[in-house]
């Protein structure tokens, strides 16, 4: 959230004025013992925060919620702290449906066709979550806002996962390559999705296999995202760490590298945060929808 001289302030790239501000402290004041899910919700309909597909944009709302009592602004009611546990993530239990089904070693064409499935169900859901708890060097994190869940599956069964979440904050090297302002860059980000988990299980191998994924991945994830969030995204991001990968993939895919981050995070009052400037930022789609999308991202 980012307060402008004027006293409104940008939270998932909508401007809240102050009246709305007045308005929300007037709502919370009315209703001191109403659930924090309810007073989410009535703050939304009073404010008409609706996200594309007509519901309720609660997580943006939560947040903004959140930061407006850091800034004194409001009180929330007192079952906050119940809420913050509920929400706590819980260790995934793992279990040998995400055991090894033994080494996969062939040329791609061996594979037979290899297909990105959208992960709609909550059986298939759990059933990610442990694998990308499992396997993945970051581990399994509950994502915040809009995202999408992938299996990679061939003949073979299950070869790996993907997903799609929100995009970095604000990220000099994307934001100076779309060309953006900070008021643009406020108002625009949810027009770019960040390719936040690729997992290949560690018993495939297979050439080329990667950036066949993320081929596929790329020319479906814009229909299904509006199919699931109601608008299709414009631009798609990704971080890959040095120490650990050299992103050949990527490139293999016709992601353009954009440079290295400085590892420093948005600081929100009181707060910071840092880590290493190990994460290179690569920009998405094929390169011949990249130029036009770029100035698309960058006038909106």
């Amino acid at each position: 959230m980012n307060q402008k001289k004027d006293g409104s302030v940008f939270q998932s790239g909508r401007e809240i004025t102050v009246k709305e501000i007045s308005e929300i402290q007037e709502t919370v004041c009315s209703f001191p013992n109403l659930p924090l899910s309810e007073l989410t919700a009535t703050i939304c309909e009073h404010l008409e925060w609706f996200t594309p597909s007509g519901g309720y944009k609660l997580d943006a709302c939560m947040k903004l919620l959140e930061k407006l009592e850091e800034d004194g602004l409001i009180q929330l009611p007192a079952k906050r702290e119940e809420y913050q546990r509920n929400r706590a993530q819980k260790p995934i239990p793992l279990t040998n449906r995400t055991d090894s089904t033994g080494d996969i070693n062939c040329a791609l064409r061996q594979l037979g066709p290899v297909r990105v499935e959208a992960v709609n169900d909550r059986k298939k859901t759990a059933l990610w979550n442990e694998y990308v708890s499992r396997y993945h060097y970051l581990g399994y994190k509950k994502p915040f806002g809009y995202f999408l869940r992938y299996f990679v599956v061939s003949e073979c069964g299950f070869l790996g996962c993907l997903m799609f979440a929100g995009p970095a904050k604000a990220i000099r090297v994307r934001d100076e390559w779309i060309g953006w302002t900070e008021t643009q860059r406020l108002r625009n980000l949810a027009w770019v999705i960040n390719n936040s988990r690729f997992l290949i299980f560690p018993w495939v191998h297979v050439k080329n296999l990667a950036s066949h994924i993320l081929g596929q991945a790329a020319r479906r994830v814009k229909d299904d995202w509006l199919k699931r969030w109601g608008y299709s995204p414009i631009l798609l991001e990704t971080f890959v760490d040095p120490k650990y990968y050299h992103g050949s993939c990527y490139k293999a895919a016709n992601w353009q590298y954009l440079g290295m981050t400085t590892g420093e995070g948005l600081v929100r009052k009181g707060k910071s945060y840092k880590t290493g400037p190990e994460a290179g930022d690569r920009a998405g789609l094929p390169a011949p929808a990249r130029n036009a999308s770029q100035r698309e991202a960058g006038k909106r």
